[in-house]
Parts: C-alpha cells; structure tokens; sequence
C-alpha cells in the first residue's frame, strides 16, 4: 500500500468518516499511521511501544462499526491495561511487572468505538510531574521545538 499522504488533514471524526465511506481503508490508515511514527518518533521519542503487528490483527479481525472504527490510536503507558502487553507506567520500578491478562474498561470501550490500538505512548514517571523526562524511556521532545 501506499502512503495515504492526507492523513493529516484528518482529525479523528475525519478518518472514521472516510473509512465508514469507503474512502480508504482501515489497513491503510494504520500503515499511514506507522509510516509517521517510524518517521518522527527517533527525534520525539513519544512511542515507546511498538504494537503494529497487534493492530494489523484487529483489523484483521474484524472491527466492531463503532464511531471510530478503523481509526489508528496510540494508548498512553499510564493506567490503561491492555491485555497481553506491559505497563510500565513510565517507571524502571513497573518495567519488569508482568502483562496484565485482561483489558481495562477503558481499553474495552475505546476497541468497542473501532480504535485500531498500535502503541503505547512515554510517559512521565507513574504521572506525577508536568514534563515527560521518565529515566526508563528518556525524555519526549516537542515536535514544534526541533
């Protein structure tokens, strides 16, 4: 597949209406959405875990025909569990803490409404301060600042 190369001319609302039209595909919002990450996540340093292959499965899978169904999502590394897939919480104390088993309510309604979920985001450490600079992941940059 090729780029989808207005992907940012969308928000959220946007790209779920193109995929409900028929317009472009879930499989190829996801790809365009990689293709941003592996493109301007070495100098932002914003994702720090990479689930492409887990949201290429939903979509394969099927998606439930929620409001945002096929639209790429990244999850924050805070509170969220997403089964099968460590929360660090943005700590080295968490880091080795194993996966949790089942979806939080939180993850199970964002899935519900059709988020294709394909990362976690950094964080700062367990939430308790104003700037992300966790000792576990380093510091993510502001992309309007490079």
């Amino acid at each position: 597949m090729g780029s989808f190369a207005d992907y940012e001319q969308y928000d959220a609302l946007g790209l779920a209406e193109l995929v409900r039209g028929s317009k472009v595909t879930p499989a190829e919002l996801l790809e365009a959405a990689i293709e941003r990450v592996e493109a301007r996540n070495p100098r932002v340093n914003a994702v720090v875990m990479k689930l492409y292959d887990l949201g290429r499965q939903a979509i394969a899978e099927g998606l439930p025909d929620g409001a945002f169904a096929g639209v790429p999502f990244l999850l924050k590394d805070l509170t969220a569990s997403l089964a099968g897939v460590r929360m660090t919480r943005g700590s080295r104390f968490f880091a080795d803490t194993p996966p949790p088993t089942a979806d939080s309510e939180h993850v199970k309604r964002l899935k519900q409404a059709g988020l294709v979920i394909f990362g976690r985001t950094n964080t700062c450490e367990v939430g308790l301060s104003l700037t992300c600079e966790p000792q576990l992941y380093g510091p993510t940059r502001n992309p309007w600042d490079l």
